[in-house]
Order: structure tokens, then C-alpha cells, then sequence
């Protein structure tokens, strides 16, 4: 019974094959390079992306279950749509998927909208699926992290609402954890989702504090003035990815990344350990640098 983890090689796919071969799973990643994949030992490499058709029907053959995890591109949703058609043909059932939190919510956002739609598309193709629902990853901030340091200011335009912000590497576990619990059912378990949120909701001033605390010199809010965010990230990503990443950045002012009740709790226990926390990471980061 072998799982297929697409992505493999990014920030959140490269944990859940980790956690995969630490439990004893047979792995095979999807990977443009295979040279260049430094993946554990004993994955298996299967070539090719989520638009090459041929490549992906082979790397799916012999595949129980699906760890679907496509990055925020422009064609994002034809990507998840051909591989759920390939992973049908292939007799597939079992998936989990990386979607995002509050898909339903923030209808504006083109990767929004987009994981949203292939949520619907999971449900109604009659996959028996984990949907999980990430908030925003801590390590986004690795981005900005010489603005903290070298100017201390916390420029990420995340206002008062407040995010749930998340480490990869519980996500990763997470994930892992749940292709194995469908791996291993006797029986198709049903639909399901979950969120993904860290064990705190934070707000810029509060992450400015938490900055300040860990690197003991001030550190400040730089403020929710989106359109500068968006000139600022145009300096480092195409403009319709900018423009993207400013329409999330306003509605996290408006609405926030808030966790439901209960999701705090579950992810706890379904770990068996505490959610990292905003603090353990700004302290790995200064210690990093």
C-alpha cells in the first residue's frame, strides 16, 4: 500500500513525507528533479508535475492514497482538478487534501476561492477525503525576518482581528497522521474536515510584542496600509501573486483567521502534544540568525 505525496519537496509536503517514513509508510513523492529532491531514504521518486498528464497517471499507478497539495499558482485549480480525474481512473479513494481556512469566507481571494472549489469538487466526485484547513503559516514571516531584525518592525499587515497562525511542521504531522489513519481503515472512512490553527490568535501589535520580548529591544507594528504591502511583495513575486496576497491581507483585517471552538483541543490531542507557539518560533528565528 504505497501513499503519493505531491509537493513533496516544499514547506509543508517535505514534513509529511518526514513524518511518513518515521511511521513506517511506503512513500512516493512527486518531484520535478528528481536530483535535486533530497528526500529521506527509502522514497520513492516519481518525476513529473501536476500538469503532465502521463507523468502523473504513472506516478499514481499502484497508489492507495493521495496527499494533494498544489502551490498558489495561476492555474492552481485545472492542476487539483486533472489529478482528483487521474486519481478516479486510478481507483483512488482515499485522500487528504491541503486546502486552506476559510475558503467559504474569503470568496475574494483567488487561491482562496480556488482550494475552496476544489473542496466542492472533492465532495462531489464522492471521495473519501480529509480536507485540511490551514490558517496562516508562522513561517511566512521568514520573509520579512530582516525587518524585524535589522529594523525592528513587524511589517506584515495582519490588523486586530486576529490569526491562528500554524507551523508547517504541525501541519506536516498532522497530515501524515491522517493519510495514515485512512491508509490503514479497514474501510473508506468518510469526508472530513479540519482546521489547522496554532495554539494562540495573534494580532500585529501582539506579534510586535512577542518580537520585542524574545530579541529584548522594541520592536513595532508597522501598520495595515495593504497597498504597500502589495508594492513591497511585487519586489519579490509577480504582481497577480502580490495583488493576491494583498486581497488576503484585507480581509484579515476585516474578518481575522479565527479558529472555531474545539480546534484547538482536537489538534492537541490528535498530536498527543502542545501546538508550537509564535514565541518558539520567533526564538528559533533569532537564534538562526
Amino acid at each position: 500500500m504505497t501513499i503519493l505525496v505531491t509537493g513533496a519537496t516544499g514547506t509543508v509536503g517535505r514534513h509529511v513525507v518526514e513524518q511518513l517514513v518515521s511511521r513506517g509508510a511506503d512513500v512516493r513523492a512527486l518531484v520535478r528533479d528528481p536530483g535535486k529532491a533530497n528526500l529521506p531514504a527509502g522514497v520513492a521518486l516519481a518525476q513529473g508535475d501536476l500538469l503532465d498528464v502521463e507523468s502523473l497517471r504513472a506516478a499514481l499507478s499502484g497508489v492507495s492514497t493521495l496527499f494533494l497539495l498544489n502551490a498558489v499558482v495561476p492555474d492552481e485549480f485545472p492542476q487539483a482538478l486533472i489529478a482528483l480525474n487521474l486519481a478516479r481512473e486510478a481507483g483512488i479513494e482515499r485522500i487528504v487534501y491541503l486546502s486552506v481556512i476559510h475558503g467559504d469566507l474569503y470568496v475574494n481571494v483567488p487561491h482562496f476561492a480556488g482550494k475552496f472549489a476544489v473542496e466542492r469538487m472533492i465532495e462531489r466526485m464522492g471521495f473519501n477525503a480529509t480536507i485540511l484547513r490551514p490558517a496562516y503559516f508562522m513561517g511566512n514571516d521568514l520573509m520579512i525576518k530582516d525587518v524585524v531584525l535589522g529594523h525592528g518592525v513587524y511589517p506584515m499587515p495582519i490588523g486586530s482581528r486576529g490569526l491562528a497562525m500554524i507551523d508547517a511542521r504541525d501541519i506536516g504531522e498532522i497530515a501524515a497522521l491522517e493519510l495514515i489513519r485512512r491508509e490503514r481503515s479497514a474501510t473508506p472512512l468518510p469526508l472530513s474536515r479540519i482546521n489547522l490553527v496554532g495554539p494562540e490568535t495573534l494580532t500585529g501589535t501582539g506579534i510586535a510584542v512577542i518580537w520585542s520580548a524574545v530579541l529584548a529591544r522594541p520592536v513595532a507594528y508597522g501598520g495595515d496600509d495593504t497597498a504597500a504591502f502589495e508594492q513591497n511583495l511585487r519586489n519579490v513575486m509577480p504582481g497577480w501573486m502580490a495583488f493576491d496576497m494583498r486581497l488576503m491581507a484585507e480581509r484579515f483585517l476585516t474578518d481575522g483567521m479565527l479558529p472555531e471552538a474545539g480546534d484547538v483541543e482536537r489538534l492537541t490531542a490528535l498530536l498527543g502534544r502542545p501546538l508550537r507557539s509564535y514565541r518558539d518560533f520567533a526564538a528559533e528565528v533569532a537564534a538562526s540568525a
